[in-house]
């Protein structure tokens, strides 16, 4: 849908131009890129289901890489084509327009898609820090609002940046301990063969264990001056990464809105689209959500990211018997050096 509103925009100037096939190969770009994108994902997670169950489908997952690259070729030709004389400045200029809405749109959601593997408190927590932050600014905006914050969005003000800061933080922190609550939320993702269906238990980690932390002294003067007299605090590390989401999702994603509000001012559009009556399309909704789906992908993969071992099996099963067997005789040999097993 967000690709969909993005590309109307230019097929507006397509219409107007007259040019040949720029919707149809816009969407042909946009399944190539997906089936790029997304092979990894049903390689490692479902690569021994599709062979055991639709075997036709196996050179699909396998090569995934090499026939995408073909398919996109075919499209690139497709294009040269339909170059038409005197519309050439035109038609390159929406070729790049719709190589920029794959960028934004494909990219980023897969990002979102690969968050989901690593527990759904993740996802669920950016998203609706996001969503907590653009409420909040609006309230605290509608409410304290004097003083403007930027030309791009005029009704944007300091009191409503400030106090969403503020509450996106607290709401951080009580959402991410509901969460740690439930293995649902906590555990990643692993793959049943036999009930073909992901299974999210596993024993809770470190990261959803409540620490004592002994606080900064500065951080006990600042609370001092409110009347906190605390020495240490009482955390799972899991808050401590929420913070760090929430302070993104207050200080950096409402950038992605800016940005969304000077794009549409240099088409002079006010919306997107026309999905939620009053509020624009789903584009308009997502705007933020894009920027903290990078971020979080890389915080995730920085700090947080921890071997998948259903994911590590398939990659295994993927070998040949004797790479399995030369796998085998190194975990052997491991784990009887460190005891777990004998010899």
């Amino acid at each position: 849908m967000c690709f969909k509103e993005i590309i109307s925009i230019g097929h507006a100037v397509y219409r107007t131009q007259n040019l040949p096939w720029f919707r149809t190969l816009s969407w042909y770009f946009l399944a190539c890129a997906n089936y790029f994108v997304y092979g990894q994902s049903l390689k490692d997670y479902f690569g021994i289901v599709l062979r055991r169950e639709l075997n036709v489908l196996q050179p699909f997952i396998d090569y995934y890489r090499f026939i995408s690259f073909w398919l996109y070729v075919i499209g690139f030709m497709m294009f040269v084509l339909s170059l038409q004389k005197k519309q050439y400045l035109v038609q390159f200029t929406l070729f790049g327009w719709t190589h920029i809405a794959l960028l934004i749109v494909v990219t980023q959601s897969n990002l979102i898609v690969q968050t989901l593997f690593d527990g759904m408190i993740w996802f669920l927590l950016s998203t609706t820090c996001v969503i907590c932050n653009d409420i909040m600014a609006y309230m605290f905006g509608f409410f304290f609002g004097r003083t403007s914050l930027i030309k791009l969005s005029p009704k944007k003000t300091w009191e409503g940046f400030i106090g969403a800061l503020f509450s996106t933080v607290i709401y951080s922190l009580f959402f991410t301990r509901l969460l740690a609550q439930f293995q649902f939320f906590t555990c990643p993702a692993e793959y049943d063969e036999e009930s073909m269906v992901f299974i999210m238990e596993c024993e809770p980690s470190s990261t959803y264990q409540v620490r004592e932390y002994i606080l900064p002294r500065f951080v006990q003067t600042l609370l001092g001056f409110v009347g906190l007299y605390w020495e240490t605090l009482n955390l799972m590390p899991a808050q401590i990464h929420a913070l760090v989401i929430a302070l993104f999702a207050s200080l950096v994603s409402p950038f992605g809105g800016f940005f969304a509000s000077g794009f549409k001012r240099a088409f002079k559009i006010k919306d997107f689209g026309d999905v939620f009556p009053g509020h624009g399309g789903i584009m308009d909704r997502f705007d933020c959500q894009f920027l903290m789906a990078s971020f979080l992908y890389v915080y995730i993969q920085t700090f947080l990211k921890t071997a998948n071992p259903t994911k590590l099996a398939q990659q295994i099963l993927n070998l040949s018997q004797e790479q399995q067997l030369y796998v085998f005789n190194q975990l052997k040999e491991n784990l009887i050096k460190t005891g777990a097993i004998e010899a």
